[in-house]
């Protein structure tokens, strides 16, 4: 048996019903304890990460502001799993796949909203003056020593994660699309984004939150903006297209030709898994930048943290899958469910780039080689945030140095692997992080809702009679 069937074999268990009724119950869980927050506040919490008013808290302890923390944490989740993932869920699950990534999504921005609270709660500074925050902290400090077993298989696994879900499938996806679109070889691009990586991790979470805070906003707008030109073009084709995935998460698709058919639980388990990874709610990746915020209490963090959950899965995410459903590069078989004819074999995000490119053309080509690669990229260097974590919580800030050393090298490697083999890795490593994470979410829930009716009970009413006085 190869490493890729072990590997299935073993994502086919850890993606299991247990893992989903897990998922799915703690962000209802959260939900429902909440009162549907995510869905109450999502407005202010935009007001807190993108105007003055929630980046003003200057004096309050932290490493970087608000909007530097969202867009950090963007670089780790606006990424290749909104571009190829997206197509990677479609093509496999179906058009009902990215209803399950709504559902996910949705439901997600509460258990996200739980990680950063907990962070900012929990966090603690490092040898080196900095803060270090995530779920190992708020299950050792939160739950107790006789947890800690759960704080350091987190820390483990996510390690281990960052060079697969935030590294390797990254760099594989770039160097897929430097060959289709440039034809430059995979080596050379593996060469030079070891590079460039190993430049800017070595500046620290400054650098980092520097590059990503410049990165993320312009390149989310190039993206999302090609693709809503791609949907008005077609604009008769959107209501169709939301029938389908509606239709189709509830209903297996049959075999047509060269195509196999998708079963509902193919469309529900792609679609859990690519939303997972594409906006990482339940992984604890937003506990890990966090609690590097300058903010006054952990509610406003935990409010900014949740709108990033919102930008990938609702909006960029439903524009990918929008856009290769009107395009007719929803299936695998050259159009024949679709009935517009297209090249059969692509796959991630020489699909996506294939799709923008039918309908713009060498522009729709380029848009999407260049999201790709530097959506890629500053996922590659936000993640790295996450992982340096994880292994200084193991071995301490002496051992940094040992494991930006792997990550580089991981980068450059991931460009020449397998892509199914790397997607395979990424599965089962978001799965390992993303099971005692929320047992310790569960376990916290009652922290979490304490500090929110604190929040808006005393600080949120207190400022808004301030600022009526005044």
């Amino acid at each position: 048996m190869d490493i890729l069937a072990i590997l299935d074999k073993i994502n086919g268990v850890l993606w299991g019903t247990p893992s989903l009724i897990l998922l799915f119950g703690t962000g209802l869980l959260l939900t429902v304890m909440l009162r549907g927050l995510q869905f109450r506040r999502l407005l202010y919490a935009f007001k807190l990460g993108f105007t003055k008013e929630g980046n003003s808290d200057k004096d309050a302890e932290g490493d970087v502001s608000n909007f530097k923390a969202l867009m950090t944490a963007l670089a780790g989740t606006i990424g290749n799993g909104n571009i190829a993932g997206v197509a990677t869920a479609i093509t496999i699950g179906g058009p009902g796949a990215i209803f399950w990534m709504w559902v996910v999504g949705l439901l997600g921005m509460a258990t996200k909203y739980a990680e950063a609270l907990l962070a900012m709660k929990y966090r603690v500074k490092n040898a080196n003056g900095e803060y270090s925050s995530g779920p190992m902290y708020y299950v050792e400090r939160g739950l107790g020593k006789k947890f800690k077993w759960l704080a350091v298989a987190f820390a483990i696994f996510g390690a281990f994660a960052a060079l697969g879900i935030g590294n390797s499938v990254q760099s594989n996806t770039i160097a897929d699309v430097m060959q289709s679109s440039f034809g430059v070889n995979n080596v050379v691009t593996g060469i030079v984004l070891a590079l460039l990586a190993g430049l800017i991790i070595f500046g620290g979470i400054q650098r980092i939150s520097t590059v990503a805070g410049f990165f993320v906003p312009i390149m989310a707008v190039l993206y999302i903006g090609g693709a809503l030109i791609i949907l008005a073009v077609n604009y008769d084709q959107i209501i169709p297209a939301f029938q389908l995935i509606f239709f189709y998460a509830f209903n297996p698709i049959a075999a047509t030709g060269g195509f196999v058919g998708v079963v509902v639980s193919e469309a529900i388990r792609n679609g859990v898994a690519r939303g997972i990874f594409s906006n990482e709610a339940g992984l604890g990746t937003a506990a890990l930048i966090a609690g590097n915020a300058k903010t006054d209490h952990p509610v406003k963090q935990a409010l900014v943290a949740m709108t990033g959950t919102f930008i990938v899965t609702i909006i960029v995410c439903t524009m990918t899958g929008l856009v290769l459903m009107i395009s007719g590069f929803w299936d695998m078989t050259g159009g024949l469910l679709s009935g517009v004819p297209h090249e059969v074999g692509l796959d991630g995000g020489a699909l996506t780039s294939a799709a923008f490119a039918s309908v713009l053309g060498k522009v729709g080509e380029y848009i999407v080689a260049f999201s790709v690669i530097f959506f890629g990229f500053s996922t590659i260097v936000g993640w790295y945030v996450y992982g340096e974590k994880c292994f200084e919580y193991l071995v301490g800030t002496k051992g940094i140095m040992f494991y930006r050393g792997i990550y580089i090298f991981a980068t450059g490697l991931g460009a020449v692997a397998s892509l199914t083999l790397v997607w395979a890795f990424a599965d089962m490593a978001n799965a390992l992080m993303m099971i005692p994470n929320l047992i310790a979410l569960i376990l916290l829930s009652k922290v979490v809702v304490r500090e929110t009716n604190d929040f808006f009970e005393n600080h949120y009413k207190a400022a808004k009679t301030m600022k009526k006085a005044s």
